[in-house]
């Protein structure tokens, strides 16, 4: 059951056509408005988020073996992390704050798999939010999806601006970081917070918009990182199998994590510093190589396993996917470059 939940996951968010059985098993019996919304949550409230740097939770986490250290403790930054989709319910189009088989996705697979990947650099506040259910992602014409959608998006802002007012202090950097529907969501933060206040715009490191199309000019005063040095910037990509082609991609903003450009240039194996797959367990040295193609980023199958792929009966493109993996395939170029951009912005003002 887990795997046929991730394929769903990976399926929406590359926006890729489902066939219609596949659809009706996703899809709320009834529209939006037929369901109470789930209570809403209370920031102040330490079980309203999925990580906060206080307290031991899944963001502390560090790879097997891999020698890493959580260093949130003395960090300079705050991480700003939103999860992807958890929730596959059938029921209510928003996950409920107190659905414990959601939690436990979230935080064992997402917090610790990709969030963690901040904890040498920042705090990480990651909230847990009235997630749309997978089906909304599909269907975002119709009006519950989008009402689902943005039940989603009060909860991430209402967490965001509880961040800024009792977390966040005026002179710390902030990363904002997401992915999937964690990425969707993170975009109208910044369209709501970043654009048009220049004061904030100044404290932002960088954004990392992982496993959602963003495209080169979605922002006004925000553009993509052109080199790994970069800051009050973003980079984006969507992983997959070598020499795929997804027009809907097109016009997405694809990074080669490897060498943090846009170029469509070949980046080698060898530039990968460290993939971390699934089950958390070892650090792969060189796992893949990465080719940014028409916003995608291409890389070749890994040899070494546990970089979920999927195949579904009726679907054999999901085997073409990396998206679980979005993070995982890079996870230490991505930890090197969140230090690095530190680095640069602490520099940059002053501060060694």
């Amino acid at each position: 059951m887990k795997s046929t939940r991730f394929t769903f996951s990976l399926w929406a968010a590359l926006g890729l056509p489902l066939l219609s059985s596949c659809l009706n098993v996703l899809a709320p019996r009834r529209d939006f408005a037929a369901y109470p919304s789930p209570p809403a949550p209370d920031y102040s409230q330490e079980d309203s988020w999925a990580a906060l740097p206080e307290r031991r939770d899944s963001a502390d986490a560090v790879p097997k073996n891999s020698g890493l250290r959580d260093r949130q403790r003395n960090a300079a930054v705050d991480v700003f992390f939103l999860h992807p989709t958890t929730y596959y319910g059938r029921g209510p189009w928003n996950a409920a704050l107190t659905d414990a088989a959601t939690n436990r996705v979230t935080d064992r697979n997402t917090i610790r798999n990709q969030a963690s990947v901040f904890n040498s650099v920042g705090r990480i506040y990651a909230p847990r939010y009235r997630q749309a259910t997978l089906y909304s992602f599909f269907d975002e014409p119709n009006p519950s999806s989008k009402a689902a959608i943005d039940l989603a998006y009060i909860d991430v802002k209402a967490a965001f601006q509880y961040f800024l007012d009792h977390y966040h202090t005026s002179n710390r950097p902030i990363i904002l970081a997401g992915h999937s529907q964690g990425t969707y969501l993170t975009r109208r933060l910044l369209h709501d917070f970043f654009e048009n206040d220049p004061v904030l715009r100044k404290q932002l490191v960088a954004a990392y918009l992982v496993g959602h199309t963003v495209k080169p000019d979605e922002f006004t005063t925000i553009r993509p990182c052109e080199d790994s040095t970069q800051t009050g910037c973003y980079v984006s990509w969507n992983t997959v199998e070598w020499g795929q082609e997804y027009p809907q991609f097109s016009q997405g903003v694809a990074t080669n994590p490897l060498t943090w450009t846009r170029d469509t240039a070949t980046a080698p194996a060898a530039l990968n510093l460290g993939g971390v797959p699934f089950l958390f367990n070892r650090v792969d040295k060189g796992v893949v190589d990465a080719r940014p193609h028409q916003g995608l980023l291409w890389v070749h199958v890994p040899k070494p396993v546990g970089y979920l792929r999927f195949i579904l009966p009726g679907m054999p493109e999901l085997r073409h996917s990396f998206h679980v993996a979005d993070y995982g395939l890079f996870y230490m170029n991505v930890r090197h470059n969140a230090e690095t951009r530190v680095r640069t912005y602490r520099r940059s003002i002053g501060r060694q």
